[in-house]
């Protein structure tokens, strides 16, 4: 089969954030995503082209437009939030994100009345069923399909790099995992979730997609779960690396790294230069080593297994991407990411502060919602 790629604006930007509904009250989540949806339908009915269902009734997500810049981003983003905002509020229920909730559990959760959604349980069953679990996917706009693979392959090498920097659900059910993205490792349960394929031409693309809609393992492209994936219909590289980002600064900061590096590959294309890649198995390696240490993982960086300090590597990169985020208009969010660097992931501000209040994860809930509310980190003395 032939897979057409929509035209697209190069390098424009968007993002999808998955929201966490919970209580004002006992930190739990709260299953009142289609009041929210049915409050902010549109008047002439449909969906709201911004704040949309997901697979669960304790999630909504909000969506940015096609945007020029990360700051246009995070402007639409916001505008979606405070629109929510009004609705929830009077129902005591707070916004919140992270890769997992640190104590709900999956087994009270109720899954959104759609066909696709039934089907998706039906078919994975226990694994399924625990996919309690929230992300944050990056779309860049690629102008040419023949760059899309090789710029694919090269954000591999950077796999671990957002990995350890969104990683945000060190807790499962209340218990510390000893993983900072516990939601990585549970995701790629699904079926064609997890790394991609490194193909290295479209029609490599085309023939596995063929396979698998002849197979039945997939009904649609979208099913394609990869943490990198194409998507042809906006014409796109879609990132769905990251774990649940809590506050918007860190969006933005994580989302600029994304953008500035997709173009930075995309002028390397433009110059006839061949972009980096990594064997699978590195790869496969570097997301377990993100996942399980985080900021302190050691990355694989390339063909020749150079290792470094994930936070070195960054230090690195940031410094080489600084005309690129000129460019882009996206100098002051890029270097946010050395904020993160600073001042802790997620995963370990998150046990932080459980550990200040004697491992009760309730006020883990707490200070992510206070994160949410805010709009960056929120840094409590000890």
């Amino acid at each position: 089969m032939q897979i057409p790629f929509a035209s697209s604006e190069r390098s424009t930007i968007g993002v999808e954030w998955e929201l966490a509904l919970v209580d004002q009250d006992s930190g739990d989540l709260r299953q009142v995503a289609q009041t929210v949806l049915d409050a902010v339908a549109p008047a002439g009915g449909g969906e709201h082209p911004h704040i949309r269902q997901e697979l669960l009734l304790n999630t909504v997500e909000v969506v940015s437009g096609v945007c020029r810049t990360v700051r246009e981003v995070t402007a639409d983003l916001q505008r979606s939030i405070d629109e929510i905002r009004p609705i929830t509020d009077p129902l005591r229920v707070e916004l919140m994100c992270a890769g997992t909730h640190p104590f709900a559990r999956w087994t009270q959760q109720k899954v959104t009345d759609k066909e696709r959604y039934a089907t998706l349980i039906d078919r994975t069953q226990w694994w399924g069923r625990q996919m309690l679990i929230y992300g944050v996917h990056v779309h860049i706009g690629i102008e040419d399909r023949d760059k899309v693979l090789p710029i694919s392959r090269a954000m591999l090498t950077h796999y671990g790099h957002f990995q350890a920097l969104s990683a945000s659900s060190p807790f499962w059910g209340g218990q510390d995992t000893g993983y900072a993205s516990n939601r990585a490792l549970m995701f790629q349960q699904l079926p064609t979730a997890g790394l991609p394929f490194q193909f290295d031409h479209w029609s490599e693309l085309e023939q596995y997609v063929d396979d698998m809609l002849e197979t039945g393992v997939i009904d649609v492209f979208d099913e394609i779960r990869w943490d990198i994936r194409p998507s042809p219909k906006f014409g796109t590289l879609e990132m769905r690396i990251c774990d649940g980002i809590p506050s918007m600064s860190e969006l933005a900061s994580i989302a600029a790294l994304t953008h500035c590096l997709v173009e930075h590959y995309s002028r390397e294309l433009d110059a006839g230069r061949e972009l980096p890649s990594i064997p699978a198995w590195f790869a496969q390696e570097n997301k377990w080593r993100a996942a399980r240490y985080g900021m302190d993982a050691i990355l694989i960086l390339d063909r020749d297994a150079r290792e470094e300090l994930v936070t070195d590597d960054l230090e690195r990169l940031l410094v080489q991407l600084e005309p690129v985020a000129e460019a882009l208009d996206c100098v002051e969010e890029l270097a946010g990411v050395r904020d993160i660097i600073n001042e802790g992931a997620s995963y370990e501000r998150q046990r932080a502060v459980a550990s200040r209040n004697g491992g009760a994860v309730d006020a883990v809930v707490a200070a992510l919602v206070e994160e949410m509310r805010a709009g960056r980190p929120v840094l409590h003395q000890s």
